[in-house]
């Protein structure tokens, strides 16, 4: 560039330019702020990102139908920027000779891609057209080379600028841009990121996808969570994804649909949990000591296990049994206080210790006595060797390493019940407490579905003879642990009360 064109640029007036830029107000929480580097324009907040992008074009909108046409005499105001069109080439693919503005002064509009920020800046059409995403909203024409009459603002759009590169075509000596645009397509139906065929047949499965698309999309703009929601639309979703890999033949549609069935399970549990199973209920959530309805399956694979592998008769043994398990159930060892013997209301755990030691069940470092005695300051160390995982057996058992003294913990917070401490239930009224809390509806009825339980189930759980059982659900009953109990020859009645209720692990629906 000669030193008079240095001179004349130099003489000439800074471009324009204003910022709308779009943040968020704090952590935990999903209100945006609008904030303009115009002096006079005052930040704005509003609930949504979605609601600050629309007030943020519309707020770019207004200052560029307010601001006057762009003014020939103005440099461009990316310059200031150092944007990459004026910035000198040092590399290897070096421009033979440097960057040269030209064209008439454009208003363009750049956005960022990710919706956070909006400039609208005067600048030459060359630079216009080599910044990529720019799309310009105003044009002046140069000046006549021959008539010398000052340049003739030209504004598109009779005095409303739009955001289109179609509208700088009507200025004169604006450059081509360096590509075609794109030829615009209509938007497309989407649901879970996938493209929906718009000759997807039949048309109601078609119209039941574009649906519950927009339903998902609105669901994500509530500001409150509605689980029972949540279950019906994944639930719809599921069989309208298991419906379209039946005519699609598209594998991958069937595991969303499995997918989709998981997560109306998890749904819709978690919402029972949340209104202690009742339809309708407003009252407080409800908070279980367990939360997932995993956790829950993971209890009754340890009662089951129990059930199956003890290794003496009698509800006491089964008891103790169940919790020395629980303590050790990842990798065979674990640690054991005198305290957590005595909470089970055994009649002699020191006799009932020695039995598992002597049949090899349970080994210790020392006797039963230096277990009773132990404190939580020495704990004693306890191995099962039936449970230490060998030649890269991980175990019968397939929970982490988390959930296991969550799984612990819940039950010893069953069998310390403060009722049943008080009204010295036995050991076999607290594995009884212990069994029925993972077999109640979210309701805390017994059973599938509040249906009851089957005799000879509860009793291959509990091991005591079916006329012992009435004894326990009188004892459970005084503890205020189980109302309108009714036990006949082939099943158990009934519901946990309310307070135990957080102790539940209820069944799938």
């Amino acid at each position: 560039m000669t030193q008079a064109a240095v001179s004349e640029l130099d003489e000439r007036v800074p471009g324009r330019r204003w910022t709308v830029r779009l943040d968020a107000v704090g952590r935990g929480s999903a209100a945006v702020r609008i904030s303009c580097s115009r002096p006079a324009c005052a930040e704005q907040r509003l609930p949504s990102a979605a609601a600050g992008r629309a007030a943020a074009v519309a707020h770019l909108k207004a200052h560029l139908r307010a601001a006057p046409a762009p003014r020939p005499g103005a440099y461009c105001a990316c310059r200031a920027d150092g944007c990459h069109t004026h910035l000198p080439d040092t590399g290897r693919h070096a421009r033979a000779e440097p960057w040269r503005c030209g064209g008439p002064v454009v208003l363009a509009v750049i956005t960022d891609r990710e919706g956070r920020w909006w400039k609208a800046m005067e600048c030459c059409s060359r630079c216009a057209a080599a910044t990529p995403g720019a799309k310009t909203a105003a044009t002046s024409q140069a000046p006549g080379p021959q008539t010398g009459e000052p340049p003739t603002p030209v504004a598109p759009g009779a005095g409303t600028p739009q955001f289109s590169d179609r509208q700088a075509a009507a200025g004169t000596g604006v450059p081509a841009p360096r590509s075609a645009p794109a030829r615009r397509r209509p938007p497309q139906a989407k649901i879970a990121q996938r493209v929906i065929p718009h000759d997807l047949r039949p048309v109601a499965l078609r119209d039941e996808l574009v649906e519950l698309g927009d339903l998902f999309r609105a669901y994500q703009q509530r500001t409150e969570p509605d689980l029972k929601l949540l279950a019906d639309l994944h639930e719809r979703k599921a069989q309208a994804f298991t419906t379209w890999a039946d005519v699609s033949g598209i594998t991958s549609l069937r595991l969303e649909a499995r997918r989709a069935e998981q997560a109306a399970t998890a749904a819709r549990f978690q919402h029972q949990q949340r209104t202690g199973g009742i339809a309708g209920s407003d009252g407080p959530a409800l908070s279980h000591l367990l939360t997932a309805p995993t956790q829950g399956d993971h209890a009754r694979s340890v009662l089951a296990y129990v059930a199956d592998h003890s290794p003496l008769p009698g509800s006491e043994a089964r008891l103790l049994t169940l919790m020395l398990t629980l303590r050790t159930a990842r990798k065979g060892t674990g640690n054991l206080v005198g305290q957590d013997l005595n909470a089970l209301g055994l009649t002699d755990p020191e006799d009932l210790v020695e039995k598992l030691t002597g049949c090899g069940w349970l080994t210790l470092p020392g006797t039963a006595g230096d277990l009773l005695a132990s404190r939580p300051e020495n704990p004693t160390p306890i191995t099962i060797p039936s449970l230490v995982p060998r030649d890269g057996d991980a175990g019968p058992f397939t929970f982490g390493k988390k959930m296991r003294p969550k799984l612990s913990g819940w039950a010893q917070k069953v069998i310390s019940d403060k009722k049943l401490r008080k009204a010295k239930a036995t050991a076999g009224t607290r594995l009884l407490a212990l069994t029925l809390a993972t077999q109640t509806d979210a309701a805390g009825r017994l059973g599938p579905g509040g249906q009851g339980i089957a005799l000879h189930a509860l009793t291959a759980w509990v091991p005591i003879a079916a006329g012992e059982l009435q004894h326990l659900v009188d004892q459970l009953t005084t503890a205020d642990w189980l109302a309108e109990a009714a036990l006949t020859d082939t099943q158990l009645r009934g519901q946990l009360t309310e307070r135990v209720l957080p102790l539940t692990c209820p069944l799938p629906a």
